[in-house]
């Protein structure tokens, strides 16, 4: 028993010591004999010395390889110090040689240096017009000269040429002339809906460009290129404008802009106000209404104003008749006395007033319906203005007043319906005048030759 122990022992010692080692894998021969088995302990102490001597020959030789490279660091080191050292030196030495070459150069330059000086004022100057300028949609490509010149001119080792010199005062020149000419040329132009065409365009000094179908062009600075204005002026100008573009001489007249040299900033503002049709649709439904009640009014005095002038004639040709006839309202006041003759003056003269009560109704029709109208429309504005206000103050409780020109918007379009009433208002008033002037008119003729007829008829019963 003890036999089997001990070997039993001795096979689970060796076989711990060969996995830790590493030595023995899974195609190693199996030993038979413990013999065999200390032979294949010895083999593997001795593999593992040769291992660990090998290891430390390489630590040794990398130690070696590391000392040298820190040698070669520390030498790399010191020559780039003594480097720095010279760079040092010579660009303090070349920070000298500026400072007396600078010197030089300024005592060199005596009263040029103010001379260059505005020479590079004027050409900032000029560069700045000329980048707004409607000359430039003529002739491209001035700024860049300039702003070169300008770069030169700013640093200390170089000077401009005679020749640039006199190319700023030929630009100079030319600009001054250009703004009082009316020149034609080709020009591309970018339409409202991006298309891009070539095409014959007139420039009008620096105040506005005009295409050859007459319409207004602007200059846009950034892009250095024309465009056509999305909205027209109204009026005769694109009329004015279609003539000047077509003639090649003589005067002609044309609406200028002067507020800007890129094509007119007082023309872009005015065409972009709104014209009477947008200030009508800024009323809303509230200046629908008034325009519907103006326009019924208007119809309804020029109805009776018609009316009436008929009648009006009618009783015109009565007076100048002896026989009374039954078209018009005098006619029939008269046949009453016609057919009445023998009736006692009491009873006439009732007859006739009731007569002259029927007829009044007809001839004073329409004109109440007027003056309800000249009433209601100052009203019906007012209660437009109103809500725009409400509106408009709504907005700016949740927008704040951070844009005056938007709030100006909304106080003028709430301000369009109060507009509207007085405009339907005022000519109500003035024609319930005339029209109830002619009622009037034609009620006292009535009056008049029946208070006539009366008389006489009082005056034969007398005689009787």
């Amino acid at each position: 028993m003890s036999t089997k122990f001990v070997k039993a022992a001795a096979i689970a010692v060796v076989s711990t010591i060969a996995l830790s080692a590493g030595m023995v894998n899974a195609q190693d021969e199996k030993p038979r004999s413990l013999d065999q088995l200390l032979q294949f302990v010895k083999q593997g102490q001795v593999t593992e010395a040769k291992e660990n001597r090998a290891r430390e020959a390489a630590f040794a030789k990398d130690k070696a390889n590391q000392a040298a490279e820190l040698a070669r660091a520390n030498a790399e080191r010191t020559r780039q110090e003594t480097l720095s050292t010279e760079l040092e030196d010579a660009f303090e030495a070349n920070e000298l040689m500026v400072v007396a070459k600078q010197a030089q150069l300024k005592e060199k330059l005596g009263t040029l240096a103010e001379l260059f000086g505005h020479l590079t004022s004027t050409a900032g100057d000029l560069a700045s017009t000329l980048e707004y300028s409607l000359t430039s949609a003529q002739y491209p490509g001035r700024e860049e000269f300039l702003e070169a010149l300008i770069a030169k001119m700013s640093g200390s080792d170089q000077l401009p040429s005679i020749e640039e010199i006199e190319q700023v005062w030929y630009e100079l020149n030319r600009e001054m002339v250009e703004s009082g000419r009316v020149a034609s040329f080709t020009a591309q132009v970018s339409e409202p809906n991006g298309d891009k065409v070539e095409e014959r365009v007139v420039r009008i000094g620096t105040f506005n460009v005009i295409g050859e179908n007459g319409q207004y062009l602007q200059y846009v600075p950034s892009k250095g290129s024309l465009e056509t204005l999305a909205r027209q002026p109204s009026g005769p100008y694109i009329g004015w404008a279609k003539e000047l573009a077509d003639s090649s001489e003589g005067l002609h007249r044309f609406g200028i802009d002067p507020t800007g040299p890129s094509g007119g900033s007082f023309l872009a503002a005015l065409i972009n106000s709104p014209n009477l049709e947008e200030r009508w649709h800024q009323g809303g439904y509230i200046g629908y209404a008034i325009t519907a009640v103006g326009v019924f009014g208007l119809l309804l005095a020029l109805y009776r104003l018609v009316v009436l002038s008929a009648v009006s004639a009618k009783v015109s040709s009565q007076l100048k008749s002896e026989k009374a006839k039954d078209n018009n309202p005098l006619g029939r006041v008269l046949k009453i006395h016609e057919e009445n003759p023998s009736m006692d003056t009491e009873t006439l003269e009732l007859k006739l007033s009731e007569g002259i009560l029927k007829e009044t109704p007809k001839l004073e029709s329409g004109l109440n319906l007027l003056k309800i109208i000249a009433a209601i429309a100052p009203l019906m504005g007012l209660l437009g203005t109103v809500t725009g206000m409400i509106v408009t103050f709504q907005a700016i409780t949740i927008f704040g007043a951070g844009d005056p020109k938007a709030m100006a918007g909304g106080i003028s379009g709430a301000l369009v319906t109060t507009v509207l009433g007085l405009l339907v208002a005022i000519p109500m008033v003035l024609l319930h005048t005339i029209v109830n002037g002619r009622a009037q008119r034609i009620i006292h003729v009535l009056n008049e030759q029946t208070t006539g007829i009366i008389a006489e008829h009082t005056e034969a019963n007398l005689r009787k």
